[in-house]
């Protein structure tokens, strides 16, 4: 299912390049896009959150460290620190050989909140909502040309109670990224953790409404075996449900027909 943690990018109809999250994943996602755009890259980083998993790459993604690229961060304040304070924590000695202040690229790192709305480009509205993880954790929906496109990791839900600002991020879209962190005992072993089960996603997917399901942020001692019998369960409640993986495409819109 891959190794990697938490990256996606979305490329909207005026080829604005919007980045989820700076998991490992942003590595290789950097490397391909110095390939695809060896002039500029611009772009915008939604930061879910700063814990480790989603934000241990931006170090190694290369393309900060190209003058001329720029980047527009968007995150939000972390247990009272600013959000461009927790990025340039980790990118200092002893850990790296540079620091954040000497990055080529030109960064712009902003904070918003759960509510507000963002405009990339000219043709893509993201609307942000808080999300239930320890410390705070924003979810992200993409409506750009005619196409929904949700974000919700590392979201919980009270027992019997799915969140509501969950099911408006994701109502009628057309992709849903949904968290599937635990099993069901999981869940009940760790309702503090912040993450969701297969079987809370897959309920959102039908309360919502949405195109098709997508789970991600496995358990990382998930095996393929277990993710696939996974799959099986979560298709028997919202049947359109796929498996996030390292290299999935997923083309907007959809075909008629295609999610039949």
């Amino acid at each position: 299912m891959g190794g990697n943690t938490a990256c996606l990018d979305v490329l909207t109809s005026d080829q604005q390049l919007i980045i989820l999250d700076a998991g490992s994943g942003i590595r290789r996602l950097g490397k391909v896009l110095q390939g695809e755009y060896p002039n500029r890259i611009v772009g915008t980083i939604l930061i879910s959150h700063t814990h480790w998993d989603h934000i241990q790459g931006f170090p190694f993604f290369a393309p900060i460290l190209d003058r001329g690229n720029r980047f527009v961060v968007i995150g939000q304040k972390r247990v009272g620190q600013q959000l461009e304070n927790v990025l340039a924590g980790q990118v200092v000695e002893p850990y790296l050989p540079f620091a954040f202040r000497e990055l080529a690229a030109d960064i712009h790192v902003k904070e918003f909140h759960g509510g507000e709305s963002i405009l990339i480009g000219d043709e893509t509205i993201v609307r942000v909502a808080e999300l239930r993880h320890p410390g705070g954790c924003l979810g992200f929906r993409l409506e750009n040309n005619g196409s929904v496109f949700t974000y919700c990791t590392d979201s919980s839900h009270e027992e019997g109670n799915l969140t509501p600002n969950v099911i408006e991020l994701a109502r009628h879209a057309d992709v849903l990224v949904h968290d599937a962190h635990f099993s069901l005992d999981q869940r009940e072993r760790f309702p503090d953790w912040g993450h969701s089960s297969w079987l809370e996603a897959a309920q959102v997917a039908v309360e919502a409404n949405v195109g098709c399901l997508v789970l991600f942020h496995y358990d990382p001692d998930s095996s393929d075996d277990y993710m696939e019998n996974v799959l099986e369960k979560a298709r028997q409640i919202f049947p359109r449900t796929i498996l996030g993986y390292e290299g999935l495409e997923i083309n907007l819109p959809f075909a008629p027909g295609e999610l039949s």
